[in-house]
């Protein structure tokens, strides 16, 4: 479902004004299938319906829900892939965004790093929010958008070094 029905319910009320809304960004990444030595960790993408762009999955937390169960439940809906949340990547707000129908968001994303339950799970669309899935090695992913590049590379580099891993989203070392 592409809005969740409290966010209906919601706009009911409020028309298309300024919304606060938690949402999530799951990076699901596997090691290559590739078996040579210069392979890189492939990462799960979805091609969106509404703008035809690739990006990592996202959704928003229904009331009450904890972000990392609402990024798995995203990813299995979104890729048919059973997916566990493994990392938190950063949590921090977006700017403002008016969307096609005239609502106004701001989003509070919680970007995770997960990893599939069955790393040969083969994804397939799994609702009308995507037109396309797929895995991509992260050297060759069509993703375009900077912000998308920097949370999957994030995701890579938590990944190999946790310990030394830093947030670009949200707060940071001090």
């Amino acid at each position: 479902m592409p809005i969740p029905e409290f966010i209906l319910r919601t706009r009911a009320k409020i028309g298309t004004d300024l919304m606060w809304i938690p949402a999530v960004a799951a990076i699901v990444l596997r090691d290559s299938t590739d078996s040579s030595a210069w392979a890189v960790p492939e990462v799960l993408l979805v091609k969106r319906a509404d703008n035809g762009e690739w990006t990592p999955v996202t959704g928003i937390c229904d009331p009450g829900e904890e972000p990392h169960h609402a990024a798995e439940r995203e990813i299995l809906e979104e890729t048919r892939v059973q997916a566990r949340a493994v990392a938190l990547l950063g949590v921090g707000a977006t700017g403002q965004v008016t969307h096609a129908n005239g609502d106004q968001a701001t989003y509070m994303s919680v970007q995770l790093r997960c990893e599939p339950v069955d790393p040969f799970a083969e994804p397939a669309v799994g609702d009308d929010e995507s037109v396309d899935v797929g895995w991509f090695p992260i050297s060759q992913m069509p993703v375009t958008d900077p912000k998308w590049r920097l949370v999957i590379a994030d995701a890579a580099a938590q990944r190999r070094h946790p310990a030394d891993f830093e947030p670009r989203l949200g707060l940071k070392k001090r």
